[in-house]
């Protein structure tokens, strides 16, 4: 069984699940959201979000194949680019982190470690950046509500992968992993063996986190 680990494209964002290739739920404000849902065609919404970001900030998002076969995959962004992630009750997202937006993997798929490989390569990808951890809201309740929409992975998958709650909510705890911690979790050997699969993105490619006083209103 061969495992790939690639960066998100314009061209691989066609292998994401259908539903999260038409979700904005992420990437726009959530009357925005509401618009494109309503206008028919969210997923133009999803390919401008991403090809702004791949320009201005590089790759924010992961994806993992199986034998050839899309398995799971991985969005993140620095929080200003993440509209969604000032409506939460355990908002902000701190400054020196990250946001991993949504993780996901194939069912058939599920319990293989592929999780764990994707969160290792976004931590690999943005130590390179200078940013110090990866945060995230998870939901603790995920699956009671059949109705309410995947666009949050549950808070059990964050705590498996290392995570540690740093601010608790009955539905929305937000979690954090300190990006030296989720670097030490393969050997040397493996992460050689790794490098020379091709799953390590060359640093030509990475863009510098864009500075926070431009994104500012002072």
């Amino acid at each position: 069984m061969s495992r790939r680990l690639v960066s998100l494209t314009l061209d691989t964002l066609e292998d994401l699940p259908r539903p999260c290739r038409q979700c904005v739920y992420w990437e726009l404000d959530p009357v925005s959201a509401e618009r494109a849902c309503a206008a028919g065609d969210p997923g133009l919404e999803k390919e401008a979000w991403v090809s702004q970001t791949l320009l201005e900030w590089g790759s924010c998002g992961k994806l993992i194949y199986v034998d050839g076969m899309p398995a799971g995959f991985v969005l993140f962004a620095p929080p200003a680019y993440v509209p969604r992630s000032m409506a939460f009750p355990t908002s902000p997202v701190s400054a020196d982190a990250a946001l991993l937006m949504n993780a996901h993997v194939v069912t058939a798929f599920a319990g293989g470690g592929l999780g764990r490989m994707l969160v290792q390569g976004v931590a690999r990808d943005l130590v390179k950046r200078g940013i110090k951890a990866i945060e995230a809201f998870g939901d603790a309740k995920f699956g009671d509500a059949p109705d309410e929409p995947g666009c949050l992975a549950p808070a059990d998958f964050f705590l498996s992968v290392g995570f540690k709650t740093v601010r608790p909510h009955p539905r929305y705890p937000r979690l954090r992993l300190e990006l030296r911690t989720a670097l030490s979790w393969k050997s040397d050997v493996e992460y050689a063996l790794e490098k020379l699969l091709g799953s390590m993105s060359p640093e030509s490619i990475l863009r510098p986190v864009r500075p926070a006083t431009r994104t500012s209103n002072s």
